[in-house]
């Protein structure tokens, strides 16, 4: 355990910043799974509908640091051309 002040309270915000990013990630990849559940089932419809929350999540993620902002780009960009080809079919 830390014993100087600073180092505790970076500590406790450490604690707390990962919790939260934690959780964010936990729900981004929840989104994308299902995302990628509807494009494997062909599902043209719901994957047009479940597109948009998840690319806003993930670029959200991007911009605020917690997941890599090209990371994030990149996958994006393979979850809409996987969209866009099972609707075009």
């Amino acid at each position: 355990m830390a014993n100087i002040k600073s180092s505790q309270k970076k500590n406790r915000q450490r604690i707390t910043h990962e919790a939260r990013n934690r959780t964010q990630k936990s729900a981004m990849r929840t989104a994308i799974k299902a995302l990628r559940t509807a494009i494997e089932s062909k599902n043209a419809d719901q994957a047009r509908k479940l597109l948009p929350p998840a690319v806003q999540l993930v670029d959200r993620l991007g911009r605020r640091g917690v997941i890599k902002q090209r990371t994030a780009s990149r996958s994006v960009s393979r979850l809409t051309v996987a969209v866009n080809r099972i609707a075009a079919k």
